[in-house]
């Protein structure tokens, strides 16, 4: 039912129909509100807190996922090559855990969040989540004293932790039909222009808003059955291939489930959707009793342990970022050069 119901709304938000026109009035105040609210922490009413290694804030305008979490991921390798030792904070969505908790391998996602601790497990950097970004980034540096550079995941809208750059991710609804919530999809308005110290990343096939940016290369890294994951295997397109020819369950617990699939089909799978709401708790299992195999998203295999899973095969697909060659060179450039400012409260 939530899933039928944020389909209706992400159509509703894509065009400037009655239904989003009837909306209009509300989204006004919305915007409003996020108006007033920028503007206070521009003039220092309300304070931003600096960290002294700079941040990098990964977060998208438009409500929903828009590949978030595979973009930190591939920044957190891009630094980490580059010589870096990022951290992580997020707020943990979905998770319950109180105060800030450092996200371990093994953490119960009913904790710490699905998209955390498939970070940590991805990456191995140190991930703290909290509903206080500032209280965790302060707690990851106290813990971990090397962290030269902190990446806050979905953290754009969360003004009070100073940030050195922006990376807005879009997706193929670009900023749907350009208003604020509840008419349309935006979070906050989108902006004339990018900032200096602003990235955008377009997840589609080409760029989707106004905003100059670069495209994510996107590619299916493979499949791996979900024990072999847990220890840490890679996966294999050999065992795409060894699935072509039957018909299979493929479960998805995303935003935008059908990404997923369309990945599974381009691969010469042959699949039979299940598409459930975003951070689904996979209890109870959404396949019948007795399915044979079943292919899940890395984001729902946090979620499962092939002992609960049994006698079902369950195969974990990767789906890996590629970031542009220009824009890597573009993000390495501003945090090169965020010594100049330290003392800004935002980007520009």
């Amino acid at each position: 039912m939530r899933a039928a119901a944020t389909e209706v709304w992400q159509r509703i938000g894509s065009r400037r129909g009655l239904p989003a026109s009837l909306l209009w009035p509300l989204a006004a105040v919305y915007g409003a509100c996020v108006a007033i609210r920028d503007a206070l922490y521009r003039r220092g009413v309300l304070p931003t807190v600096r960290l002294p290694v700079p941040v990098i804030v990964v977060g998208n305008l438009v409500a929903g996922g828009s590949g978030k979490t595979p973009t930190t991921i591939a920044i957190v390798e891009l630094l980490r090559g580059a010589g870096h030792r990022p951290g992580i904070v997020s707020r943990g969505y979905g998770g319950h855990a109180t105060g800030v908790l450092e996200v371990e391998e093994h953490t119960a996602p009913a904790l710490s969040g699905d998209e955390p601790l498939l970070l940590r497990r991805r990456t191995h950097a140190p991930v703290l989540v909290g509903r206080d970004r500032v209280a965790a980034a302060q707690a990851l540096l106290a813990r971990h004293p090397d962290v030269d550079v902190i990446l806050s995941d979905d953290g754009l809208q969360h003004r009070r932790l100073g940030r050195d750059v922006q990376v807005l991710v879009f997706d193929e609804r670009g900023a749907g039909n350009g208003w604020t919530l509840p008419a349309g999809l935006l979070r906050e308005p989108l902006p004339p222009r990018i900032g200096t110290r602003d990235l955008v990343l377009y997840n589609a096939s080409r760029e989707t808003t106004s905003l100059p940016g670069h495209v994510i290369g996107r590619r299916l890294a493979g499949l791996v059955e979900l024990a072999a994951w847990w220890r840490g295997e890679a996966p294999t397109l050999a065992s795409i291939m060894a699935l072509r020819g039957r018909l299979i369950p493929a479960a998805a617990g995303i935003a935008r489930p059908e990404r997923f699939f369309t990945a599974l089909r381009e691969a010469g799978l042959a699949i039979d959707p299940l598409p459930l709401e975003d951070h689904a708790s996979f209890t109870p299992l959404p396949w019948p009793a007795g399915t044979r195999e079943v292919v899940v998203t890395e984001k729902d295999a946090v979620k499962l342990d092939a002992t609960r899973t049994a006698p079902t095969t369950v195969w974990v697909a990767a789906l890996d970022f590629e970031l542009p060659a220009a824009f890597e060179a573009d993000l390495l450039r501003l945090l090169a050069g965020t010594a100049a400012h330290r003392h800004a409260h935002t980007p520009d």
